[in-house]
């Protein structure tokens, strides 16, 4: 095995770097190499040794996280996760983390929380081992280890049974629905997509592996970005024209259908392919329901979320559609689909936009 993933973390809460440290070192391929109450005492310990990975605190004294991030990234990149708790109050401080170069951004583990802290830690070593692959503007990045086979990985088969090919709502109708799958690197990717679509572009439904609250921020700056209308999914929206829905942190989403109407159901349950939401469950039920007239994109992240769904669109007579290597900050999720067969063609990112109008034209 290659050698260990030396983490940073930079946070003014002595018992949050205790707890951040536990839960990084408890996985066999991270180490945390030192920590840091403020961002002047993490640039002196950067002076004498480049971490691979820095998990960084946005209100601290001194110098805030934020600031601090657009200083790293202008002198010394590195991969940066911001582990904040202002998603509590949805806060845009995510998007600003996006902007200033942040890889990932998670919600900060509530100390004493167990239920909450056994799910922060998948989230949390996982987004720390993508990022540690992610490709980062004027970084070379040393080989990483590969991520390690979870114990435990849940599929869609606990939210919902997989599709019958022949099931009688694949008939085709007129309109077009579009879903999307994206983790690590995602949000940025989905803006230049997104951006790219004029109003009348077909209906879409879209899962961003992100925490709950911050969904709704993503889904409000895109909606001011975009000439389509971006929103934070609720249960029995309507998927149409012109409209995209975000799937919120921490709840899965559905495709249903009504006649021709299509729509989603947001539920709980338990994480799939160790996420929630999940692509997977959105891609069994568009191909459940959506069939022939459902368009599949799998785009950059790392594990496998997705792969198995985007199969299983497929069969059921849906194009699909894999984000390429050279594009993707992490070529995890689409590089799986590819394996299995899942993706009908393999795109940039500038082609996707252009893939969705096209779909839309059938």
């Amino acid at each position: 095995m290659s050698r260990k993933i030396r983490v940073l973390v930079i946070d003014d809460s002595a018992s949050v770097r205790q707890v951040m440290t536990d839960i990084l070192q408890s996985d066999p391929e991270i180490e945390v190499m030192a920590t840091a109450s403020d961002p002047f005492v993490a640039a002196r310990r950067i002076q004498q040794e480049v971490p691979d990975v820095i998990t960084l605190d946005v209100e601290m004294p001194r110098m805030d996280g934020i600031t601090f991030l657009r200083r790293l990234m202008s002198q010394r990149p590195v991969p940066v996760v911001i582990c904040s708790s202002l998603a509590e109050a949805g806060s845009e401080t995510a998007a600003q983390a996006w902007e200033a170069g942040a890889v990932e951004v998670i919600l900060k583990p509530r100390v004493g929380a167990a239920d909450f802290l056994l799910e922060a830690k998948i989230r949390i070593c996982d987004v720390v081992k993508a990022a540690a692959r992610a490709r980062l503007r004027n970084v070379q990045g040393a080989a990483s280890p590969q991520a390690r086979t979870p114990e435990r990985k849940l599929t869609a088969d606990v939210v919902l049974p997989p599709p019958l090919v022949r099931h009688h709502a694949m008939a085709r109708t007129t309109e077009t629905v579009v879903c999307i799958g994206a983790s690590t690197g995602g949000t940025e990717s989905l803006r230049v997509v997104l951006q790219a679509l004029p109003a009348a572009s077909p209906g879409m439904v879209v899962v961003q592996h992100m925490p709950e609250r911050f969904t709704e921020a993503f889904a409000r700056r895109l909606d001011g970005l975009c000439e389509m209308e971006v929103k934070e999914a609720e249960d029995g929206d309507t998927v149409m024209r012109g409209r995209v829905l975000i799937a919120p942190g921490n709840r899965h989403m559905l495709l249903q259908r009504s006649g021709a109407r299509y729509y989603v159901s947001v539920k709980d349950g338990p994480l799939v392919s160790r996420h929630r939401p999940s692509v997977d469950v959105l891609f069994r039920s568009a191909a459940t329901h959506v069939g022939p007239n459902g368009v599949g994109i799998l785009m950059t992240g790392m594990g496998d979320d997705g792969a198995r769904g985007l199969l299983e669109m497929k069969a059921a007579g849906a194009h699909t559609v894999a984000q390429d290597e050279a594009t993707s900050v992490v070529f995890g999720m689409p590089r799986e689909a590819i394996a299995l067969g899942a993706a009908g063609k393999v795109l940039p990112l500038d082609q996707i936009a252009a893939e969705i109008i096209r779909a839309g034209n059938r």
